[in-house]
């Protein structure tokens, strides 16, 4: 009988002696050496690897072992028995049980440490780039995949308190009691808590009065199980430099009963300029619908970056941090090299925060959305900051952008003079760029490429594409809009060879 490869009678006596070791339920004790892209910690134990969720860098602790693999498996922190020189304590109770602060035990320097290196990890393995650490100081030719030159990561002066969007699921708990919080992490069961230490302190204010109001007039809150019910989310605006709010209660019905009562408690908050309602009876995961009701004050509310005003509604998409956006797009900015005389095209411009930055230095720009919402928020966004060198189009960029190159390559006069743009910006979704949105960008050949992305694995995926294409990083800058989670915002520059 022919022997499989791989399958020695060494090899496989090692892996039973493994699983043998190592069982579900047993308890190990790890000193963490490293830790993953979701911020778990990573420990080893007899050459077996640990991943371990609320563990930080530099603990020695016990955990249960909840799943083994072949060569790995994961484990439930249990005890720190030595804490790490970077661990503090979390401000937030919840943290362990909502999941959404994955880094709040460890101290901000070392978050910023562990952010940077993981989009430098996922530029070196997924996009097989070589950094400037990576360079010998002898190499006098400069190959495809080469990085000149890496900044240090933009950190937060205050990472807490800096999201100017909150949204708050409603339901009720085991005794009926109408509660707000989050959903505890990989479930919908929410965790009662209205100070999310992330968002501003107003927060907890509208929610009070929501909740008063819900239970004052007997109002039930959505129950996801059976679809009934009414208030299902509180969708919370601030506007960080004007100080407005915006309240908008998502609900399972077309109508708030005593609705004029909801408003009178909440427009005595300081700072209220709208208070809404978003119509979402669909039974969905889907926070928002695509209908809104205005029930007191403005439909939307007003915010500034930089010099650039801009109106928020409900279903804008608009950065959650305007302080580091600021300087993330003052980045994107720089890198353009705008004097004046350019065309640019901004992809998944959204409602055209990053268009108008760039209008104020570009000679024409053209932003592409697919969620038409957004878009006519930016042709308004454009008109209230007498920008007249900004157009607008409805559509999925890698739909748009061909279509204007057929026509352009095919004689349409209007479309050619679009057709080699000096500067494409691009700030697509986590999932990154379409390959039919960076073929045409590659064959538009434009002079600079600014790529911002929330996601440095497809980053770095989509970085390797457009090098093979003509391109070379020049370089890569790091912002930090989501302190005590593990996200981080990259902005790149990239030039024609």
């Amino acid at each position: 009988m022919k022997k499989r490869k791989g399958s020695s009678p060494k090899k496989i006596q090692g892996r039973q002696e493994i699983g043998n070791r190592f069982q579900k339920g047993m308890e190990v004790e790890l000193t963490i050496e490293d830790m993953g892209e979701g911020g778990e910690g990573i420990g080893k134990k007899d050459g077996i690897i640990f991943f371990v969720k609320d563990a930080v860098i530099g603990d020695r602790i016990s955990a249960k072992i909840m799943k083994m693999k072949k060569s790995y498996g994961y484990a439930r922190l249990q005890q720190v028995l030595e804490p790490s020189p970077y661990r503090v304590t979390p401000r937030c109770s919840f943290c362990r049980q909502c999941g959404g602060c994955q880094l709040q035990a460890l101290e901000y320097k070392k978050q910023l440490e562990f952010k940077e290196n993981k989009v430098k990890n996922n530029l070196k393995r997924i996009g097989g780039f070589r950094l400037p650490e990576d360079i010998p100081g002898d190499c006098q030719e400069k190959a495809v995949h080469d990085i000149p030159v890496i900044h240090p990561i933009i950190g937060m002066d205050e990472p807490y308190f800096y999201r100017n969007k909150a949204q708050f699921p409603i339901g009720t708990d085991k005794d009926g009691k109408i509660v707000a919080g989050f959903y505890a992490a990989r479930t919908h069961t929410i965790i009662p808590n209205r100070n999310c230490l992330l968002g501003v302190p107003a927060n907890e204010k509208i929610l009070d009065a929501v909740i008063s109001f819900m239970e004052e007039y007997h109002v039930p809150a959505y129950q996801e199980e059976t679809g009934t019910g009414l208030v299902r989310h509180v969708l919370i605006r601030c506007g960080f430099a004007t100080g407005e709010l915006m309240a908008c209660l998502v609900i399972n019905g077309i109508s708030l009963p005593f609705a004029g009562k909801l408003v009178e408690k909440l427009q005595n908050i300081q700072g209220m300029a709208s208070i809404v309602l978003n119509i979402n009876e669909k039974n969905t995961n889907v926070i928002l619908g695509e209908e809104t009701i205005q029930l007191w004050g403005k439909p939307y509310i007003t915010d500034y970056i930089g010099d650039i005003k801009y109106q928020i509604s409900p279903l804008s998409f608009y950065q959650v941090n305007p302080v580091q956006t600021r300087k993330l797009y003052g980045m994107a900015l720089e890198f353009a090299g705008l004097s004046g005389t350019e065309t640019v095209w901004d992809l998944y411009c959204g409602i055209g925060t990053i268009s108008l930055f760039l209008a104020q230095k570009a000679k024409q720009v053209y932003g592409v959305e697919v969620v038409a919402p957004a878009i006519a928020d930016a042709r308004k966004n454009a008109e209230i900051n007498g920008i007249t060198n900004a157009e607008f189009f409805v559509g999925r960029a890698e739909d748009v952008l061909p279509e204007f190159y057929e026509r352009g390559t095919a004689g349409d006069g209007q479309a050619a003079g679009m057709l080699h743009p000096d500067v494409v910006v691009v700030d697509p979704p986590r999932k990154g760029c379409d390959r039919k949105c960076l073929e045409t960008i590659a064959k538009m050949e434009p002079k600079r490429v600014i790529y911002v992305s929330c996601d440095s694995a497809t980053l770095a995926r989509d970085l390797k594409y457009l090098c093979w294409e003509g391109y070379e990083v020049r370089e890569v800058g790091m912002a930090d809009m989501f302190g005590q989670s593990v996200h981080v915002e990259t902005c790149v520059l990239l030039g024609r060879k």
